[in-house]
């Protein structure tokens, strides 16, 4: 086992097919359900119940062990879990509660019950709208001549819904400044990567809120599009279309590549001596995101790319690696008041660090922050004022050479 990673069982999707003949035993039977001890370890280190008096996770388990099915999939509620994985390193009985979720919420979404979808459901719709095979996208408008591209390389960037999400938000979000970043390291590595025109969304949010219709699409496609590419490692800035691709697509179609996030391309690179860095004298902590550490166990990498950074220092939030609050919002769906706590305090948490930056490997965690910084009115708490930056962005600023983010 590699030293760096500490693997957490994580659940697989389950076809359109076998989504609509899905039964709540057979949900209860995979997840392991019936071993519940209803000690109620799951909700009192869920970072939504111990701020949401309605949202419990082993009621919902009792629920679904006492056959109410009804009650559950009608819950609103089941929508508020973050899927996190929080409670599942912690359930005694190795209930896997977020799989529980996922395939609940697929229940639901063929009862015609879905969660309240942030931002009038963009989002969503611009996901669907990337299933539809009729339509075509324009989605590579943002690339320049600065950036050495190839259509026969080894190497593939999957960019995800950066280009879309870069127009959705009115405040300073910036996630396609992520990918733009991601490329220069690419670059700065000797690497000419394909970019896929017409790649599409991976399906993450599409499958923890149930419409694996939605989901099976998106996978067929990419998949197909990715093995015509020849490519042989696929790189993402996001977590949640890492996870998706290692975890869940090989349901699907077989992903034969290598797979890496930024920060283990950048570690990577390093202990190669293709990159060097000139200095940075910042002080900066770092934000585990759920994807990237619970889910998939990978806390070490980035933090080592930032130890190889002349001049930078490293401190430490109170909670960190597996302990690390969430940045409270999941798919983009039921975020609320509940959602602005954590943010809040997640934020407060850094900014206690006397740190300059807070950084992230993930662009939604980057987003939620940004949005609760800005949004002043509409939270409790003080003022936050702290800087976030996308590991991606901080390393392209500290190449050799680089004049700037």
């Amino acid at each position: 086992m590699d030293p760096e990673r500490q693997d957490v069982p994580v659940g697989s999707a389950v076809s359109h097919q076998e989504g609509k003949g899905l039964l709540l035993e057979d949900i209860v039977r995979e997840t392991k359900t019936f071993y519940c001890l209803e000690c109620g370890k799951c909700s009192s280190v869920c970072p939504i119940s111990r701020r949401n008096p309605d949202f419990l996770p082993w009621t919902m388990v009792e629920d679904a062990l006492l056959g109410r099915e009804d009650d559950l999939i009608h819950n609103r509620e089941l929508f508020t879990c973050l899927t996190c994985y929080a409670c599942q390193l912690k359930c005694p009985s190795d209930v896997d509660y977020p799989l529980f979720v996922q395939k609940v919420r697929m229940l639901a979404a063929n009862a015609g019950q879905h969660g309240n979808q942030a931002h009038c459901g963009t989002i969503q719709c611009l996901t669907r709208f990337m299933a539809n095979p009729a339509i075509r996208q324009q989605r590579l408008g943002w690339l320049t001549q600065e950036y050495h591209l190839s259509t026969r390389s080894d190497v593939l960037f999957f960019v995800g819904c950066a280009p879309y999400l870069q127009h959705v938000f009115a405040f300073d979000a910036r996630p396609l400044d992520i990918a733009k970043a991601s490329l220069r390291i690419l670059n700065a590595s000797g690497v000419s990567p394909i970019v896929l025109p017409d790649e599409k969304c991976c399906g993450h949010d599409a499958l923890w809120t149930g419409d694996i219709e939605l989901f099976e699409k998106l996978a067929e496609h990419n998949a197909a599009r990715i093995k015509e590419s020849g490519a042989r490692k696929l790189v993402f800035s996001c977590p949640e279309c890492y996870r998706t691709f290692k975890e869940d697509y090989p349901r699907f179609a077989a992903i034969d590549c290598e797979l890496q996030h930024i920060s283990e391309f950048v570690l990577e690179q390093v202990g190669q001596g293709k990159i060097e860095f000139k200095e940075i004298n910042k002080r900066v902590t770092y934000h585990d995101s759920c994807r990237l550490g619970r889910h998939l166990g990978i806390y070490e990498q980035p933090r080592k790319v930032l130890g190889s950074i002349p001049g930078l220092e490293l401190v430490e939030m109170e909670r960190n690696r597996e302990r690390a609050l969430c940045c409270g919002t999941s798919a983009f769906t039921n975020c609320d008041s509940y959602s602005m706590q954590l943010q809040s305090e997640r934020l407060q948490e850094a900014k206690a660090t006397g740190a300059e930056l807070l950084i992230t490997t993930c662009p939604k965690c980057q987003i939620h922050f940004r949005c609760t910084m800005e949004n002043k009115e509409h939270r409790n708490g003080p003022d936050i004022d702290i800087e976030v930056m996308d590991i991606a962005n901080l390393v392209a600023s500290a190449l050799e050479g680089a004049s700037g983010e």
